[in-house]
């Protein structure tokens, strides 16, 4: 089959308002000073500043998120803990450790942590660098793991977003051995732009981030699948197709994923079905032969896998061993 590529902790409290008045009057008073001069400090909060984006509340907290305080340098298992268990799936930071954690850095890196939460079944998603997306994940219930550098101290730590308080101008996160930090968001963008606003979610192969775009959320399914989650794959790819069901990338991805798990009729309704629509894929036509002719039906595989070869491209070398795999076992028949 062919498949297509694609800390220490800084602590805060909240403000502790006597009136809702006095709460706004906090971000609407930074903020001017922000717009006035400091902009490009803070860019992402000077620009929330200009007013809540549509259709987000004023105010969330996933108070239902789990708290695991850090252990020394460990920032990264406690933080990624605390998303995957948010996300249905038992673990403990100690289980994490060996997965993330390098002794000789004291601490993790991006790509471990993504390809961790993959182990355990769930798709890593790297938010764009936008803060208004970082919101957008909170109120759709989804926390959100944030790198950032505090300069003094350890300097690179792992904290998880659990909320925001907009008139306030605060984010929530669960940080090192702080539950509940509060911080104000340009406090959060000095620490977190360091890192170039990276920012990660994981969530269940059924359930897609608030912010998903098209191909960074069918390149993060695929790297689920070639991580070994063929079953999470299926799922991630079938609730893909609901949301953009052209895209042939993905159908490709669910035919891959049903041939993986030995589901070759649903990999053949797939593949015929994306064949109808692109009928000059040579990949499509790759795949549909393959999975006809691992059904023993050779013959009526043949006919595709002479049209993929018609149409060469990157693939004409894995195409060509498909045809003459075929070719072979007809011959054999006679």
């Amino acid at each position: 089959m062919v498949r297509l590529e694609r800390r220490l902790p800084i602590r805060g409290s909240p403000t502790n308002p006597r009136n809702a008045r006095a709460v706004a009057g906090v971000f609407v008073f930074a903020c001017a000073l922000l717009l006035a001069g400091c902009a490009s400090f803070w860019p992402q909060t000077a620009q929330l500043a200009e007013g809540l984006p549509p259709g987000l509340p004023e105010r969330v907290e996933l108070s239902e998120v789990p708290f695991f305080p850090q252990v020394e340098y460990q920032c990264g298992p406690a933080a990624l803990a605390t998303a995957i268990v948010a996300s249905g799936v038992k673990v403990t930071p100690e289980e994490l450790v060996p997965q993330v954690y390098l002794p000789s850095r004291k601490g993790s890196l991006q790509i471990e942590m993504m390809a961790a939460a993959r182990r355990h079944g769930l798709v890593s998603y790297q938010l764009a660098p936008r803060f208004e997306d970082l919101l957008r994940e909170l109120a759709a219930g989804t926390p959100v793991i944030v790198l950032q550098n505090l300069t003094l101290g350890e300097g690179w730590h792992y904290a998880v977003a659990v909320g925001y308080d907009y008139p306030a101008g605060k984010l929530v996160l669960r940080s090192g051995e702080t539950e509940r930090q509060v911080l104000p968001f340009a406090a959060h963008e000095t620490f977190w732009k360091r890192s170039g606003y990276w920012a990660m979610v994981a969530l269940p192969p059924g359930r897609m981030p608030a912010t998903a775009e098209e191909g960074r959320w069918l390149s993060s399914i695929a790297a689920l699948e070639r991580a070994g989650g063929a079953s999470g794959a299926r799922v991630a790819y079938a609730a893909f197709l609901e949301r953009w069901p052209d895209n042939l990338g993905a159908a490709i991805g669910l035919a891959n994923a049903h041939h993986a798990l030995g589901e070759l009729r649903e990999a053949e309704r797939v593949l015929r079905a994306a064949e109808r629509r692109d009928p000059n894929s040579a990949i499509v036509l790759n795949n549909l032969a393959q999975t006809l002719s691992d059904q023993g039906r050779d013959e009526e595989a043949l006919p595709f896998i002479e049209r993929a070869a018609a149409a060469g491209g990157p693939h004409a070398a894995a195409i060509e061993e498909t045809r003459r795999a075929i070719l072979e076992r007809i011959s054999r028949k006679k």
